[in-house]
């Protein structure tokens, strides 16, 4: 079963990354990640591997970054949701969420939804 992600929603958090912006995903050549995303240590997703997060607001490859949870990418048809994670001091709408997260949420069906944190 899936775990509630809404939780970490405006929360500050710490993230490894393990996919770096311009690089491809270790089984698949494509696409070619536009953003970093790594994963919230110490932490358990539905496949039973730690919560993963894409970084938006970053221009260069990271290992590691501390930023805000704005929204939870739901996927209805896998195992696991995704979190988006901004850098500090930076504003993202819905629609700049789902247009940053397009390059691999647009794998899953039906079309994913984000919850963005409603509070300034």
């Amino acid at each position: 079963m899936k775990p509630d992600l809404s939780v970490w929603l405006g929360r500050r958090v710490r993230v490894v990354v393990d996919r770096p912006l311009g690089c491809a995903h270790p089984r698949h050549p494509d696409p070619i990640y536009p953003v970093n995303a790594g994963e919230l240590p110490g932490t358990v997703s539905g496949d039973g591997l730690p919560i993963d997060v894409y970084l938006l607001g970053w221009e260069i490859p990271l290992t590691e970054a501390i930023g805000q949870v704005v929204a939870v990418l739901v996927r209805a048809d896998d195992d696991e949701d995704q979190l988006a994670v901004v850098r500090e001091g930076t504003r993202w709408d819905d629609g700049e969420i789902l247009a940053a997260t397009a390059f691999r949420e647009q794998c899953f069906q039906p079309p994913f939804t984000a919850f963005p944190k409603h509070s300034p």
